[in-house]
Order: C-alpha cells, then structure tokens, then sequence
C-alpha cells in the first residue's frame, strides 16, 4: 500500500511540474510517467486517464497552497486591510526563480481546457474561488471599519485573482517576473485607494 501511495504522489508532483513548465495538453502520459519514475499500467491503476491526474493535481495544488497561506505572516496584522496588503506583498515575495516555479498550476489548465474538460475547469474554479474566499473575511471586516459599501468583499477578493493570473500569463509572454511584480504593485496601489476616504464630493482626499 506504501508503494501505491508513493506512485500516485509521484505522479501527482509530476503533474504539477511538467504542466506548468508545458502546459497540460502538451504534456503526455509517457513524460508524466518518465518524470514519476513509474510505469504506465502504475498510472492507470491510480488515474483512469490525464484527466483524473490533472483534477487530482488540482486538488492536490489547493492542499498545498492552502497550508502555505494559511501560516502565511500577513495574518499576523491587526488592522484588516493591513492583512490584505500584507497578502499582496507575500504574494509578490514568491515571484523567484523561473516562471513555470511561480506561476500557478490551476489558472494555467484552465485557460486550457476550459471549454472542453469540464471536470478539470471545475477543480480549477474551486482552486481559485477557494483561494479567493480565504481573503473575503479581511477585506470585509476592512470595509467595516473604513466605512468602505461600494463593491462586495467577494468582487474584490476574486478581482486580486484575476489579478494575479493576468500577472503570472504576462510574466510568461514577458520571460520573467518583472511585469508580475509590476501588476501586483498596481493592485495594491488600487486597494490602498479604495480605502482612503473621500470628500463630499467624491474626490480622493490627499
């Protein structure tokens, strides 16, 4: 059984490393199997096919990140919309190394496959909502206390997905994670003015 768990988990780290380096259509049960280190009868005894590996990945992914934002340090604020500027900058500090290293496996499959692998678009919808939900109780209990009611708290933490995911498809026409971190100054700059309080006139006051 110890072996069998260790085969699907390579297989799983093999996902996430050769579709976000190739994408997911070009990526092939053979070079996942290579990468694995596993045969191909290893594979179908875990995975029907590249479709229940890559939902699998998917999970997987969401697992993952999801423990590396829960211990994340930007919680450690006390005002709320510090914590979602801290979140912004946390997010900017994991643009290191080459783009497939920071770039995200889910917004990559689904700008892929989302017209035409219907259980994957969902896993990666649930990925990144899910993600996004982890920042609405911040930006909610910001717009509280900034006397913020024009958007929801919803609308905002899926706009910094879009966001991002713009940011990472830019850093890979670009080469490199400059324009990403470009992006994510923009949106912080964004947020902070959201926050800021107006006059009675509607004008940002200064």
């Amino acid at each position: 059984m110890a072996r069998e768990s260790t085969a699907r988990q390579k297989l799983v780290d093999a996902a996430l490393s050769l579709v976000r380096t190739k994408g997911y259509a070009a990526t092939s049960v053979d070079e996942l199997c290579a990468r694995a280190g596993v045969t191909k009868g290893a594979f179908f005894h875990h995975f029907a096919n590249k479709d229940a590996l890559a939902v699998a990945a998917a999970e997987h992914w969401s697992e993952m990140t999801g423990a590396l934002f829960r211990d994340a340090p930007y919680h450690r604020h006390r005002d709320p919309l510090d914590r979602v500027l801290a979140y912004l900058d946390f997010r900017k500090s994991l643009l290191k190394g080459a783009v497939p290293d920071f770039t995200c496996l889910v917004g990559t499959m689904v700008q892929e496959v989302y017209a035409t692998h219907p259980d994957i678009r969902a896993a990666c919808d649930a990925s990144i909502s899910g993600h996004a939900a982890t920042l609405e109780a911040d930006i909610a209990e910001a717009m509280k206390l900034y006397g913020v009611t024009s958007f929801t708290a919803a609308s905002l933490a899926l706009h910094t997905q879009a966001v991002l995911q713009g940011a990472f498809i830019l850093a890979k026409a670009k080469g490199g994670p400059r324009i990403a971190a470009a992006s994510i100054d923009h949106l912080r700059r964004y947020i902070e003015l959201l926050f800021q309080p107006k006059d009675h006139k509607g004008r940002t006051r200064q």
